[in-house]
């Protein structure tokens, strides 16, 4: 463990410090060149899976209030909209017809990877028994990464007056860190859908061992590991209708209450966990008492042991596969967009079998 200078103390169970002490990549730092060369040797078909749901999924903010479908607009060409425009009109010899477009986009709205500046935490890094706003290896909120106080710099209101100028930016964590390792390596799959169906179930520790036992799953260091629920099954299937009341009770969400399934995501190793639900953990999560983490899966991977997460991926045709030729491991290549300052980005993954 290196010592930083951003922080004395680190949290119990962090892997603060052990990549360096200004490390940005978090467990990204294990997906090695022998890990690529472990999923490279799972190809042994040269079949393809897109796992990502269209970017226009789920439809409208029933998931999150705050987050809203991408608005697709055309680019402005000499004062008129860049779109079916024919060039003739500037050059009588032209013959070109050109289109152009811009979208206003959440980051986080559909098929997505967290940077680990997405979730942080209060904690005394310093030792003065008051604890601060931070994020992962002590990098701090304010100063690291940056965002407005009020609310005219935040959200999109108005198209015409927004200012073309960015309010908020990661100066350190953000998901440009990851898109440099080019997030390509060994996944492996645990399919939940095929023990628990559609029921809306909080998976724990021993569950999840009995369905990987059961399905001789085995997760090594340096794997990114994928968790089939089905829900992205049925969030396809609602055609940008999303009906809350049926998702609520759709796939299964794992339980960031569950002490001991914390302790196997960092004893596994782990680098990343992918769900095809909404948060990968249960959301709002079970009951605690005291002063605790709204998000402990979200506090404990991104937070303190800096593993990504990806949520509302499309993992049913995959899953299917690899159930019905009795694997559970194959090649992911997923890198987010390498847009700097971002705290999260769409995902367009591909899984090759």
């Amino acid at each position: 463990m290196s010592i930083s200078s951003r922080w004395k103390n680190r949290p119990a169970g962090s892997t603060w410090g052990d990549f360096g002490p200004d490390d940005q990549f978090g467990r990204m730092n294990l997906l090695t060149p022998a890990k690529v060369l472990q999923g490279m040797a799972e190809v042994q078909h040269g079949l393809s899976f897109n796992l990502s749901l269209p970017l226009d999924f789920p439809g409208g903010s029933v998931l999150n209030p705050r987050r809203s479908p991408p608005v697709l607009r055309p680019t402005v060409r000499n004062g008129k909209p860049n779109m079916n425009y024919q060039m003739w009109c500037d050059d009588p010899l032209c013959t070109d017809v050109m289109s152009d477009d811009l979208v206003i986009m959440h980051l986080q709205y559909s098929t997505q990877w967290d940077s680990l500046a997405h979730a942080g935490s209060m904690f005394d890094a310093d030792g003065d028994g008051v604890p601060e706003a931070l994020y992962y290896n002590g990098f701090r909120a304010g100063s690291d990464v940056i965002g407005p106080e009020q609310n005219e710099g935040a959200g999109i209101f108005d198209f015409i007056k927004v200012p073309r100028e960015s309010t908020s930016y990661a100066k350190a964590l953000g998901i440009e860190k990851m898109a440099e390792r080019c997030v390509q390596g060994r996944a492996v799959m645990i399919d939940l859908h095929a023990h628990v169906g559609n029921t809306g179930t909080v998976v724990g520790y021993e569950m999840l061992m009995d369905i990987m036992a059961k399905d001789k799953v085995v997760v090594e260091e340096g794997d990114m590991v994928c968790l089939h629920t089905g829900f992205g099954e049925v969030l396809l299937g609602m055609n940008r209708q999303p009906d809350g009341a049926v998702l609520d009770k759709s796939g299964s969400t794992l339980d960031g209450r569950d002490e001991r399934l914390k302790q196997w995501i960092t004893d596994s190793g782990l680098i990343a966990l992918i769900a095809d639900n909404y948060a990968v953990e249960t959301h709002p999560a079970l009951p605690h008492a005291g002063a605790c983490a709204a998000l402990p899966l979200h506090e404990h991977c991104l937070f303190k042991l800096g593993v990504h997460l990806g949520e509302l991926w499309h993992l049913t045709p995959l899953a299917n596969w690899l159930r019905s030729h009795g694997r559970s491991r194959f090649l992911l290549t997923a890198p987010p967009l390498r847009l700097p300052g971002a705290i999260g980005s769409p995902a367009a993954p591909i899984a090759t079998v």
